[in-house]
């Protein structure tokens, strides 16, 4: 057991420093806008200048976190992202074709995916454990993982996240290949801090997760990972699962598991690689403020074949 220690979001919903935000949270509209905090209470004018959208929302999101849970530094920064520092990438290419001579060199250095880890680091004066997961729509849970499994070994708190920005040329893409169709393209950053003991901040505790790649059955996987921790379909009081497909209704029809318990948390957070990390601080949320709710799980299977389970349950679970 993993317990959550702090959360924060900075999304399409009113999620950052709103505790019970997922009581009142509405599906996205096409004018939906992200919602930001006054970054300047977290990252220095002359630093913030310099620094992207997914630089600023997953400094900010990482230090209200610690501020949260009541820490200076934690053990480890283990952050997971799909697609990276799209903005950035997009201005080095930009600019090595319109500049003649030498480039600047700061979009280049801003553009590779393990960015925001080194930025959450140099930002708090870090000197821990730094890695970065990119794993397409399982970027998260891998982290995740990695996360859990230094809390294994004897660390103590560890600075958990994801996060994913949009850039226009996404949608270009999209239309191209006709790619997620009726999904809006957001932008998102979740963050938390996850401890090994029980604090007095603990929200919500992270039973298991699980990711795997190329599924078979994944009627089977889901079975198979809840048996693993004693449970069954019937014990689950929520799931939040990424995206319409009529095979997820039949897989949860086929476990007994009632439609009226089964919410698309893509419809809140729009569509972006890592989702699955806003899913888990809805989940912790919806466990802190609503005490009908016990055993939530996280679906995440955005790409067929590739699927993400994560389990939530109540502290004193």
């Amino acid at each position: 057991m993993f317990y959550i220690s702090a959360s924060s979001t900075i999304s399409h919903q009113p999620a950052f420093q709103n505790a019970g935000f997922s009581g009142v949270i509405e599906p996205l509209l096409a004018d939906s806008v992200l919602i930001t905090p006054d970054y300047k209470g977290y990252i220095d004018a002359g630093l913030l200048r310099r620094m992207s959208k997914i630089l600023r929302m997953s400094v900010a999101c990482s230090k209200d976190c610690l501020n949260q849970a009541g820490i200076d530094q934690p053990d480890a920064i283990v952050v997971g992202t799909g697609l990276g520092c799209l903005q950035d990438t997009e201005k080095f290419l930009t600019n090595s074709i319109t500049i003649e001579g030498l480039l600047p060199p700061t979009s280049f250095i801003q553009s590779t995916h393990n960015t925001m880890a080194g930025q959450i680091s140099l930002s708090i004066g870090n000197h821990g454990y730094n890695m970065t997961h990119t794993q397409n729509t399982l970027s998260f849970e891998n982290a995740l993982q990695d996360a859990m499994l230094l809390l294994m070994e004897g660390q103590q708190h560890v600075l958990v996240g994801a996060a994913d920005e949009y850039i226009e040329f996404l949608t270009q893409v999209s239309e191209n290949l006709a790619a997620f169709d009726g999904q809006y393209l957001t932008s998102g950053a979740s963050f938390f801090v996850i401890s090994n003991q029980k604090t007095d901040t603990s929200a919500a505790a992270i039973k298991d997760c699980r990711s795997v790649g190329l599924v078979d059955d994944t009627e089977a996987e889901i079975i198979s990972f809840l048996a693993e921790n004693e449970l069954n379909a019937a014990d689950i009081d929520l799931i939040l699962y990424a995206g319409y497909s009529k095979s997820n209704f039949e897989i949860f029809l086929k476990l007994g598991i009632d439609k009226s318990k089964c919410v698309d948390y893509l419809a809140y957070s729009g569509l972006y690689p890592s989702a699955s990390a806003f899913a888990l601080h809805i989940a912790a949320d919806r466990i802190q403020h609503d005490k009908s709710v016990g055993n939530i799980l996280i679906y995440n299977a955005l790409v067929p074949h590739h699927l993400g389970l994560t389990l939530v349950q109540p502290v004193e679970a």
